[in-house]
């Protein structure tokens, strides 16, 4: 069985615009051609492979095939690109999408851009998403590559160590005054509020658990970006888990101290890219590598 090029690019952008509308709009085509093609294609694999949401969702059967349409489309991309042939209907034509953890896009990450600067034939897609929940999106082929705390590898792809990101537990003076006064331990900080980025943030309670051996379930407010995260411990709403990258002018200025100087956290991150022959993506994955052998700690690091 062969796969249609035309019903395959239909399904792609669907999921890529989030709309049967949006899709037609970029492919120059009616949106009653995108639904038709998808039909065409979902009659052809003999199942669902997009749920008409808004947006449109991929199906667990349509993921080994989103995965398919990115990866043919970014080395078409690449083969065009060496021919010195330009797409008219794509100007940023190696798009190579990836998912970073908030914390590294906001710190460390940041060096990539830098890097990019030199090379405008390329382009990133980025997604955000939680350290220990990011490579979902691998798996599920919205993604060709993932910056992870997870180190397993998955199926069709290689994983490396970036290094470890620390992270300091911090609050303002005046929040330590008022809840750890008599010191942190079991009893203060199972009163004390803390700051968490989402529900899947965890970085809060591993630290209490670490420091009390206790299981603890203290009140606890959500912030859900890295500004305003930073600004809530700031103005002694909370203490929260802040990188040190993020933390060091806080720190050097007494905005934000440390709740337990001799406790924090080292969080290993790996890099798990798509075992993909694409010179786009090896490249990204090298300036990543570099970014964060800048800026992230080694397991020996004291």
């Amino acid at each position: 069985m062969k796969i249609d090029n035309d019903h395959l690019t239909a399904f792609a952008a669907a999921l890529s615009e989030g709309t049967f509308d949006l899709a037609a709009r970029k492919l120059n085509v009616t949106p009653s051609a995108i639904s038709q093609r998808i039909k065409l294609l979902e009659e052809r694999i003999g199942k669902i492979l997009i749920q008409r949401t808004t947006p449109c969702q991929v199906t667990e059967a349509g993921r080994p095939l989103l995965r398919y349409a990115e990866e043919l489309a970014l080395l078409e991309s690449e083969v065009l690109s060496e021919l010195g042939v330009g797409d008219a209907n794509n100007s940023s034509s190696l798009r190579v999408p990836i998912v970073v953890n908030a914390d590294s896009l906001d710190s460390w990450f940041l060096d990539v851009f830098t890097a990019l600067l030199d090379l405008p034939e390329i382009t990133l897609d980025l997604r955000c998403e939680d350290q220990d929940h990011s490579v979902a999106l691998l798996r599920e082929g919205s993604v060709m590559a993932a910056v992870s705390a997870r180190s397993e590898v998955i199926q069709g792809c290689r994983v490396e160590l970036l290094g470890a990101m620390r992270f300091l537990a911090l609050a303002a003076p005046s929040y330590v005054d008022r809840y750890f006064a008599s010191g942190v331990n079991a009893e203060t900080l199972a009163t004390a509020p803390h700051m968490r980025f989402n529900r899947k943030d965890a970085l809060q309670q591993v630290f209490i658990a670490r420091l009390t051996d206790v299981a603890l379930d203290p009140p606890k407010h959500y912030s859900p970006t890295t500004a305003s995260f930073d600004e809530a411990i700031q103005r002694g709403l909370a203490w929260g888990m802040v990188p040190e990258q993020l933390a060091s002018s806080s720190l050097k200025s007494g905005q934000l101290v440390q709740i337990a100087p001799e406790h924090y956290l080292d969080v290993p991150l790996f890099f798990h890219r798509l075992r993909l022959g694409s010179v786009s993506l090896e490249t990204v994955s090298k300036l990543v590598r570099q970014a964060a052998r800048r800026s992230l700690r080694w397991p020996t690091d004291r």
